[in-house]
């Protein structure tokens, strides 16, 4: 018999169904599927009818689970998560040895490919080429050395899901890729040919800097006034990962005394900043309101990839996107 299955998820389906497109039918065809939506608010009005669910397809909203949670559903073996980021709820799922899948790899798609865009846009100098052009009504926008991608610096912070995708987008263009990320191996930085660097060495030498480290309680605050001080005549620090690594006072600070440098944010700390924040009038500041991830039809990408995986797991095969303690334990 097919294993009795839920879907989990607060989510409105306006953002982008990602159950949408035939994938909910797909899934209904796979399984003995419950023909409800589960989530927080409505757990307790479908508990009695979830003891014999074995597998949860959820996305954004999953509920973490608690004893009671755990009491109602005992046949639970595995959550297939068609999202990125899971550490709201997964600590509890993974210490009682339910198999965790996430999309994350999927939602990197989109986001990387945000970031490449707004590097070839900073190697040409495009944003203080438009600052320029604007205060001096045209005469003022080319006023500055504008070396273009070839053989130019970008250095990346961090290599996971994103910051690899990054990379691998940037190798169809003549660039020199340097990086920080303490779990890079050498044969990993050959595999991705980057070269690995402090991260000091990355704002002193990158024209462009992107931040993809993972946002765990060690890397909160690490970006400071010493890193944003050193970095070169017009570059551009590019921030689509979180905004709780960056000390805001001092890239502010170093924004206001550095009229040549560009800050691209898509996420903040707080999110969004407080209103009377200078990111909001800065010139050299173009803020985005977290627009970096999968959204409207782009999101059926992540139901597509916890199938797969729902599927090669019925068959007895090794998961590709299993969130296990170890990844969780370096996951942003």
């Amino acid at each position: 018999m097919a294993p009795r299955a839920a879907f989990f998820y607060d989510y409105p389906e306006s953002d982008g169904d990602v159950f949408g497109q035939g994938r909910r039918e797909r899934i209904a065809g796979l399984t003995d599927l419950y023909p409800h939506v589960v989530h927080g608010g409505n757990f307790d009005e479908h508990a009695p009818h979830l003891g014999d669910v074995e597998v949860i397809f959820a996305t954004w909203g999953m509920i973490r689970f608690e004893e009671r949670h755990f009491a109602a559903m005992p046949e639970l073996k595995a959550v297939f998560y068609a999202a990125g980021n899971v550490k709201a709820f997964a600590e509890p799922l993974v210490d009682r040895g339910v198999a965790l899948v996430s999309a994350w790899a999927v939602n990197a798609i989109p986001t990387s490919e945000m970031v490449l865009s707004q590097i070839l846009l900073s190697l040409r100098g495009y944003f203080r080429a438009v600052r320029g052009y604007r205060a001096t009504k045209g005469f003022g926008g080319k006023a500055f050395d504008r070396r273009g991608i070839n053989g130019e610096t970008v250095g990346l912070l961090g290599l996971g899901k994103i910051g690899t995708r990054v990379r691998r987008l940037l190798a169809a263009h003549p660039i020199r890729v340097i990086a920080y990320d303490p779990f890079l191996t050498p044969e990993r930085a050959t595999a991705l040919d980057v070269e690995k660097v402090s991260m000091d060495e990355v704002f002193r030498r990158a024209l462009v800097v992107s931040n993809h480290i993972p946002d765990i309680p060690e890397t909160r605050g690490v970006l400071t006034a010493a890193q944003f001080s050193v970095l070169r005549d017009g570059a551009t620090f590019i921030n689509s990962g979180r905004g709780a690594q960056v000390v805001e006072a001092d890239l502010i600070a170093t924004l206001e005394a550095r009229p040549d440098l560009t800050a691209l944010t898509d996420v903040t700390w707080p999110e969004p900043p407080a209103p009377d924040s200078p990111l909001w009038t800065l010139p050299n500041v173009v803020m985005s309101p977290h627009i970096g991830g999968t959204v409207g039809d782009e999101v059926v990408r992540l139901a597509d990839c916890v199938i797969g995986e729902y599927e090669r797991w019925a068959r007895g095969e090794p998961l590709v996107h299993q969130v296990t303690a170890e990844v969780l334990a370096t996951m942003g």
